[in-house]
């Protein structure tokens, strides 16, 4: 049997346990990470990297960020203040709150980071309306994923131009991505997200946790107020992080380094005790995203993605339906998107819509950028982008319940993008 198709036997076997959710996702996770090893589709280091992969070191010092940030009576104070502007209204507090997210995440190229800011205030205003945060941390995480670099700002202004080497590199340079056509092209999809999101996401969000989490065991403890000294370094050390991690281009630090640092600081200034900040980290999530970074490796090891691709471009010059051949542009990566780290789907779909476009002589700005976009969607699995993970830990969701609250936007999203593209960049 050739390796692609075990690796996609353990993938469907990997996805079923955890439909099933009889098996921890952690145990899942390291379970089919070891079956890729054992069955060649995975190199043993390479599988090794994943553990200290700068995405994993990451999200597990935002986690003890985050804990420390919440272990500071400002955020309380905050909560207070974001329940009185609200008057109760749970409507308002999104708005206000899927608002900043959205600006954040011009400026963060990181899901993982803008969730990690917004969660523990979001948290805390749940709290003081007696309401469960698992009403709205999913709604909240699909904001900061969905939205990222939508506009020119921050990263987003390097997408124009990140895409004109793709098209350079694949010798079609008949054509150019303009700085603000990503801006143009995504702008509704932004809208509609941020409207779904304010307005009826939570609707469809369960009204109590699904499963009970080690974070939110932490969470519950009722714990004093911090001396002066150490509740005000909490807040500073978060505001610094936070600043740190917008200006992170200017400042030439990686990210991984600016959360471990905050995560360190929230010790050594007495904000959490040791034993606090080892108890903060999700451990079982943090197993599940290593396993996701497995897969994935997995799958671009063996070879899966670039036979999807070379199966979709050559099922698109068939086509003579533009709307139809965004459609299958933007469906087929949104959902390999949710199994594959989102820059790897990119690395291989977008050359081949580009070589699609050049042998059907089409104009590829609108497709790849709807590639692109599709690529940065990613929220129904916590394969998808490790801000669900980080996510699933705070709201204490399992795959049922993502799946469930993953529809409606994944269908809006995918219709928005495919007809608002499609037109504003014809293929002819």
């Amino acid at each position: 049997m050739s390796p692609l198709i075990v690796c996609l036997i353990i993938c469907a076997l990997t996805m079923a346990s955890y439909v099933w959710g009889k098996i921890p996702m952690g145990v899942t996770a390291l379970t089919s990470m070891a079956a890729f090893i054992l069955t060649g589709c995975l190199d043993p280091k390479t599988a090794l990297t994943y553990f200290g992969n700068a995405n994993a070191v990451m999200i597990v010092a935002m986690f003890v960020v985050a804990a420390g940030f919440t272990r500071t009576q400002f955020v309380k104070k905050c909560a207070v203040s974001v329940n009185k502007i609200a008057k109760g209204s749970l409507m308002m507090v999104m708005l206000g709150y899927v608002l900043v997210a959205a600006l954040l995440a011009q400026f963060i190229q990181s899901s993982v980071i803008v969730f990690g800011i917004m969660a523990p205030m979001m948290i805390a205003t749940c709290n003081e309306m007696k309401i469960s945060p698992s009403k709205t941390l999913f709604p909240l995480a699909i904001v900061s994923i969905a939205t990222v670099s939508a506009l020119p700002l921050g990263s987003g202004a390097t997408q124009a131009a990140e895409l004109n080497g793709y098209l350079e590199a694949n010798a079609y340079t008949d054509f150019v991505v303009q700085l603000t056509d990503p801006m143009k092209a995504r702008l509704p999809m932004l809208i509609a997200v941020m409207v779904y999101c304010i307005f009826f996401a939570t609707k469809f969000a369960p009204d109590a946790p699904v499963v009970q989490t080690s974070e939110m065991k932490v969470r519950k403890d009722n714990k004093e107020a911090l001396p002066p000294f150490q509740e005000r370094a909490g807040y500073i050390i978060f505001i610094l992080t936070t600043l740190a991690l917008i200006f992170q281009r200017q400042l030439r630090v990686d990210t991984w380094v600016i959360c471990l640092t905050g995560a360190v600081a929230m010790v050594l200034f007495g904000v959490l005790k040791e034993r606090e900040a080892i108890e903060a980290i999700n451990w079982p999530m943090a197993f599940l995203l290593v396993g996701s970074f497995a897969m994935g490796g997995a799958l671009t090891e063996t070879g899966a993605g670039e036979v999807v691709g070379n199966i979709l471009a050559n099922f698109a010059n068939t086509l003579s339906n533009p709307y139809l051949i965004g459609f299958v542009f933007f469906i087929v990566p949104f959902l390999l998107t949710q199994v594959m780290m989102n820059r790897t789907v990119m690395i291989i779909f977008i050359p081949i819509a580009i070589l699609a476009c050049k042998a059907m002589g089409a104009n590829p700005v609108g497709i790849i950028i709807l590639v692109q976009s599709a690529c940065l969607s990613s929220f129904m699995t916590p394969m998808a982008t490790p801000a669900v993970p980080m996510c699933m830990a705070s709201g204490g969701y399992n795959i049922p319940s993502l799946i469930k609250q993953s529809l409606i936007p994944a269908t809006i999203l995918c219709i928005v993008s495919v007809a608002w593209i499609m037109t504003v960049f014809p293929l002819y």
